[in-house]
């Protein structure tokens, strides 16, 4: 049996993915910022553990780490995916907006993880999985703030894996593509109300309807998405990095591709810069 601590249980990836930990055998700590609502979503389990966690929250975070111990004496797997998006220009969005933003999807993420290591460099052993996104890898218009926090998760998690080696503890950066959940809702989704005229009809001005238009009708099916963290979970030697969907594949691939091609093209004056003999 492992012990799962998720953040942003109580719906969408979160709610799904306790389910399939429990139908497993395993114990879910399932953290919600009410944990009523886990109860709602999941029902009464004897391996469940509700646990109240708003990731902003450093303290809390300490207290809810403390309690999994207390009840199941360990922390197999970290599963930071509570977050939320923000769709707009990069100059549309305000102060406000971007730190709140930050504050849950990059300090939260901190927050939530910093607590959990002690206990997990005590037993010398555990899996972090760090949920991104394909934006997190290549900057799409209209996204570039939600984006940059992705981003911020990739670079943390990158040297974190370095880090917790000798210990034993691996990290994998989870990178979904655009999934049929509640993600482009509004409870899941800010959208920057100021608008700026310039950007209509831009590539960043066109996201707005396109996401809109999208909501409910992406490609990814969120039940096989939540076998599949089980599976990677369950990975003898898994990865740092791992895509989720057919739409992130492509787009790391197209990414990949055209970085190697700028780079081919710039390397003469990229090595330039050297001291020579």
């Amino acid at each position: 049996m492992k012990v799962w601590f998720i953040t942003g249980a109580s719906r969408g990836f979160g709610a799904l993915i306790t389910k399939e930990a429990l139908a497993a055998g395993d114990a879910v700590v399932a953290t919600a910022r009410n944990p009523k609502t886990v109860i709602e979503q999941i029902g009464e389990h004897p391996n469940l553990l509700p646990v109240a966690l708003d990731v902003t929250n450093e303290e809390q975070a300490k207290e809810a780490a403390a309690l999994a111990i207390q009840r199941f004496g360990r922390i197999d797997i970290l599963a930071n995916n509570a977050g939320y998006g923000l769709l707009g220009a990069v100059e549309e969005a305000t102060n406000s907006e971007i730190e709140a933003l930050y504050a849950t999807n990059v300090f939260g993420l901190l927050k939530v993880t910093r607590a959990v290591l002690p206990h997990m460099r005590r037993q010398r052993f555990g899996h972090i999985l760090n949920f991104s996104s394909i934006g997190g890898y290549f900057g799409y218009p209209g996204w570039g703030v939600y984006g940059s926090t992705k981003f911020a998760v990739e670079g943390l998690s990158e040297s974190l894996a370095t880090e917790l080696a000798p210990f034993g503890i691996k990290v994998t950066i989870v990178e979904p593509g655009f999934f049929r959940t509640d993600f482009l809702n509004d409870n899941s989704l800010a959208i920057s109300p100021a608008t700026i005229a310039d950007y209509v009809g831009t590539p960043a001005g066109d996201m707005r309807q396109f996401a809109a238009a999208a909501n409910h009708g992406q490609p990814g099916h969120p039940a096989k998405f939540a076998k599949g963290i089980l599976t990677l979970a369950n990975a003898a030697n898994p990865p740092l990095r791992m895509p989720f969907g057919s739409d992130t594949v492509a787009k790391i691939e197209e990414q990949n591709a055209s970085v190697s091609e700028e780079l081919a093209q710039w390397r003469e004056l990229a090595v330039s810069t050297d001291f020579t003999a």
